[in-house]
């Protein structure tokens, strides 16, 4: 009756062989290929290198009214250019300056990779059915996997990145226009080309944005792991105070990562509200 109690599985050697075979498999490729792949990712790593830079080596006070300039521009409202303000220089004043504009800048790069690889991908699976049956378990894999899962593969590649809710909001955005206006436009003679860009892309800009917010969240959600490989900022001091129980090192580091999710949220939800805005107008 053992069989009753212990499910039936593989031989302990041969599954030991299956294991060994795979691990010295992905070793292999790693050792031929990794050299070629990383060098493909180069001007990603000068993109990331070139904005930390200018995070880092801008002196404060231009920072701080160029990311007040940005949440004017998207938002109108005072009070959230405040909260911002008030953010950095509490950020400021309790010395984690350096390592919060280190990654502001990654959010910032992973944002627009984000961007130009889910909008593309998105657009494609609103306009195909099939493509969209192809992706969407994919994308259902990438967001259900633990972020340490990740970490095995493509550390031993190249570095970090997670794109799901931008292609999935893309592809529902666009789904979601309504099927009159793009009727209108038939009517009008748009080409295919023209209904994208001037009709269904502006249009599906507000569920595209909060695409954005979310994967803006997930890279910061992803910060504090992310420096278990070495990434530099905020996360670096949190890990610290994890393995050495600092308290206050933990908190300070903590709430300025709070911090900024909430400037970027903020930020992003209300740019996303005025386009909602602004298409309810449109279509009044």
């Amino acid at each position: 009756m053992d069989w009753f109690y212990k499910f039936p599985h593989m031989d302990d050697d041969a599954l030991r062989n299956l294991k060994k075979a795979i691990d010295d498999g992905f070793r292999a490729f790693t050792r031929s290929y990794g050299d070629a792949i990383e060098s493909f990712f180069t001007p990603l790593q000068k993109f990331l290198i070139g904005a930390e830079r200018f995070m880092t080596l801008t002196p404060w006070p231009i920072i701080i009214l160029l990311i007040l300039g940005i949440a004017w521009a998207a938002t109108r409202n005072l009070r959230i250019v405040a909260g911002c303000l008030v953010t950095l220089m509490l950020i400021g004043y309790f010395d984690m300056w350096d390592d919060t504009m280190r990654t502001i800048s990654m959010i910032f790069v992973c944002t627009v990779l984000s961007i130009a690889i889910g909008l593309p991908i998105g657009i494609l699976m609103s306009r195909s059915d099939r493509v969209q049956r192809i992706v969407n378990p994919v994308l259902d894999v990438m967001q259900t996997m633990p972020s340490f899962v990740y970490l095995i593969p493509v550390v031993m590649l190249l570095g970090i990145g997670k794109v799901p809710p931008m292609i999935r909001l893309t592809d529902l955005g666009i789904r979601l226009v309504d099927k009159d206006v793009l009727e209108a436009a038939d009517a009008f003679g748009a080409d295919k080309r023209q209904k994208l860009l001037k009709v269904q892309l502006p249009l599906a800009l507000p569920t595209i944005m909060a695409g954005i917010n979310q994967t803006i969240m997930m890279a910061l959600a992803m910060v504090v792991i992310a420096s278990m490989i070495g990434v530099q900022g905020l996360g670096q001091p949190v890990l610290k105070a994890i393995a050495n129980q600092y308290f206050t090192l933990g908190i300070f580091n903590g709430l300025a990562i709070v911090g900024i999710a909430i400037i970027f949220d903020r930020v992003s939800q209300a740019y996303g509200h005025r386009l909602q805005k602004h298409r309810e107008i449109v279509h009044g």
